[in-house]
């Protein structure tokens, strides 16, 4: 086997064939010919993808890798580690999108001199777009707006020691292994695009998802709902924000949500997620937006000292005690007080409000134990007097990591020096459950995929623009938004947790919204009642002939379709709404190469594939039409040979989910294949399809009046408690 031959572990092969990591297991058992490990461990080998594919090929179970498939198992398996690969990938691609012309005279040399001409190529492109390097690897920049970049004298960027150009020149024999995947990137771009150069973001974009999502643990991500929520506060703010700074850039999420940017700049203490986030920007932005991307510890070795930006956008560590509190003690940033080691959040905000120009916005995602701790509220109250904090905004639990808390946005704005302090501060609260459209509630304890973005979208822009318009009057949207009097929050305390001085939406209703729960909950509660099964009538036990999920769609009864793939507009069903059994929730990313989603159909039968619990949703025409989620699998039936109720309903029995489930690692994992149902008549299985179907709409009016009844308890005691209810 070649050196640099592109390896893939058992995970990869399941992928490339469309089948599970257990029959990868039983092919390397049964089958002699099947390719030997060439690397890896014995409990996680790795296998020649070369080799692999042969092989599937031989054995008809695989007629073709899609290209988008074998370039990301190029990257998976390359022989420097993934992050090397998409760096060098995402160099390639920043040539082919500003000299595609110059690529294939490249491509058409031999492997090693290929690399060779690549690495003198590439060092151009990397000059122009990021700046030339010095001996040492650091970059140097020449300002070409004063306002915006720090400068000396001369007109020249300053730097700090540890200050580097985050992407350096790859040399050919760095880029000897990579060749055949740069090939493979190239022709995936071109086929991905409209014309030369289109395809190269998307491209990139697929690729760093791909890594992303096979390693959740390693990075902290920032959603991109509610980046552009926040860029889109900063872009309503009272000047354009054209020269935006992100201090903690991560991936880039940010400042790649900021919509015609002159110059972004990201400082990152990771070396490999700065050169990725580079790239990253220089691929989604054109050449006349300058960019600067810096690799360092943003609070001890500030990357751009002088800078006086537009916005800042940032999504800082949270909760960190080594962040410098010993060896900062006099640094100037701290002009609204000497964070406590405790208050890592408040010297990022502190850096932010450092790095803006006067009247410039700055957006932070923070922590809802900075809003209240003790040992912060010194700070937290001279940023009230001096106007520099103006609103605190509470988002829904789920919204970014930690998923299982209610984040915070603070929006500040820099004092200027003839400005008087805002009298006011805004705090809207978005994280109490939002009414779905079946009329219960979306659990505010969900994760992500229950958000509705747009309303959060909607009530938070609202809410600001209408605090920031000039001469009128913010409009109090009870239980959601208002202007709190900074005199008001000036206590011992400086509380400025938005639940705190905002009522509860239910209370903020009051007698007549309880009124209302109360009408449709007897409404609901009469529809139970009718709904109420018969009397049960027993029989013994019935030993039919069985067959399975499995040979009922080799024999072409049904289809299966597994989700969580796509891109493109258009509602996601997702597991939570199969589970709790509300209209579809989620939303399909837009970013990356276009791939088809699979879309529901009226009578398809959809079951949670994670959990362990019994639960099947047939597809209404008001669901048709909405994209298959993550973790779901679709059971598509034959109206000629199956009923959808009597699969539902033979699929949500006890012992048949118990029976087909297994574990995988702490979760409990159901086959569908190997769920059984009754070989019966069409005729039969209808007459059992109607008790089904009578079944679930019973269900359905019992989840809803108790969604209406704790809603209407909750509601009684806040009106009993704030005076609002008497006690009649």
């Amino acid at each position: 086997m070649p050196e640099n031959s592109t390896e893939v572990t058992a995970a990869g092969i399941a992928r490339l064939a469309g089948v599970g990591r257990a029959a990868v297991s039983n092919w390397r058992r049964r089958h002699a010919d099947f390719p030997k490990p060439v690397g890896g461990t014995e409990t996680s080998p790795s296998f020649a993808l070369s080799e692999v594919e042969r092989w599937l090929r031989d054995q008809g179970k695989l007629a073709e890798v899609p290209l988008r498939e074998r370039v990301w198992q190029q990257v998976a398996g390359h022989p420097a580690g993934a992050v090397p690969a998409l760096v060098h990938t995402g160099c390639a691609l920043l040539l082919l999108r500003t000299s595609p012309k110059a690529w294939p005279e490249i491509a058409a040399a031999p492997d090693e001199r290929m690399a060779d001409v690549l690495s003198l190529a590439l060092d151009k492109v990397l000059t122009a777009r990021f700046g030339p390097a010095t001996e040492d690897g650091r970059a140097v920049h020449t300002a070409e707006d004063g306002r915006a970049v720090h400068t000396a004298e001369d007109g020249r960027a300053v730097h700090t020691a540890e200050d580097g150009r985050a992407v350096h020149t790859p040399s050919g024999t760095e880029l000897l292994p990579s060749v055949p995947l740069l090939r493979a990137v190239a022709e995936l771009a071109a086929g991905t695009g409209a014309g030369a150069g289109t395809g190269t973001g998307e491209t990139f974009e697929f690729l760093l998802g791909r890594q992303l999502d096979a390693n959740p643990r390693q990075y902290t991500l920032t959603p991109p709902e509610l980046a552009e929520l926040m860029a889109a506060l900063v872009e309503a703010g009272e000047r354009p924000a054209r020269a935006v700074l992100d201090p903690a850039a991560g991936t880039g999420a940010l400042l790649r949500a900021v919509a015609d940017p002159a110059a972004l700049y990201a400082q990152e203490t990771d070396p490999d997620l700065a050169a990725l986030t580079a790239l990253r920007l220089a691929l989604r932005t054109d050449t006349g937006c300058a960019l600067a991307a810096r690799t360092a510890d943003t609070l001890r070795a500030d990357a751009f000292p002088q800078l006086a930006a537009d916005a800042v956008l940032c999504h800082p560590p949270f909760n960190e005690r080594n962040w410098g509190h010993d060896e900062l003690a006099y640094d100037p940033r701290w002009e609204y007080g000497f964070p406590a080691r405790t208050e890592s959040e408040l010297a990022w905000v502190q850096h932010a409000l450092a790095h803006l120009r006067e009247g410039g916005t700055a957006v932070l995602l923070m922590p809802p134990a900075a809003a209240s701790r003790r040992s912060g509220r010194r700070i937290r109250a001279d940023l009230l007097r001096r106007g520099a904090l103006r609103a605190v905004i509470a988002l829904p639990a789920g919204a970014a990591p930690p998923y299982g808390i209610p984040l915070h946005l603070w929006v500040l704005r820099k004092p200027g020096s003839g400005t008087h302090p805002a009298p006011e501060l805004l705090l809207v609260d978005t994280a109490e459950p939002a009414e779905t459209p079946s009329g219960g509630q979306a659990s505010a304890t969900g994760g992500r995929d229950r958000l509705d973005w747009q309303a959060v979208h909607g009530a938070v822009l609202d809410a600001w623009q209408s605090f920031e318009s000039p001469g009128r009057p913010a409009a109090d949207r009870p239980g959601t938004g208002r202007a709190v009097p900074v005199i008001e929050l000036l206590d011992d305390d400086v509380d400025l947790a938005p639940a705190r001085h905002l009522p509860p939406p239910a209370a903020a209703g009051g007698p007549g919204e309880l009124i209302r729960v109360r009408e449709r909950l007897a409404e609901t509660l009469g529809r139970t009642g009718a709904l109420t099964p018969p009397a049960v009538t027993l029989s013994d036990p019935a030993h039919w002939p069985l067959t399975t999920v499995g040979e009922l769609a080799r024999a072409g009864a049904l289809q299966l379709r597994t989700g969580g793939s796509g891109t493109g507009p258009g509602p996601v069903l997702t597991e939570h709404d199969v589970l709790g059994s509300t209209a579809p929730s989620g939303s399909l990313p837009t970013d990356g190469p276009s791939e088809e989603p699979v879309l529901v159909e009226p009578g398809d039968v959809v079951v949670p594939v994670l959990g362990g619990g019994s639960a099947a949703r047939v597809v209404d025409d008001a669901t048709a039409g909405a994209a298959l989620g993550r973790n779901l699998q679709l059971l598509r039936p034959d109206p000629a040979a199956l009923d959808p109720w009597f699969l539902a309903g033979f699929l949500r029995g006890t012992a048949n989910n118990r029976q087909a489930s297994s574990y995988a690692s702490t979760a409990t994992r159901l086959d569908a294949r190997r769920l059984q149902l009754p070989r019966l008549p069409l005729a039969e299985q209808q007459r059992y399809g109607e008790r089904f179907r009578a079944l679930a709409e019973f269900e359905d009016a019992l989840r809803l009046a108790g969604r209406l009844g704790g809603q209407l308890v909750q509601g009684m005691y806040d009106g009993l408690t704030d005076g609002t209810v008497a006690p009649k």
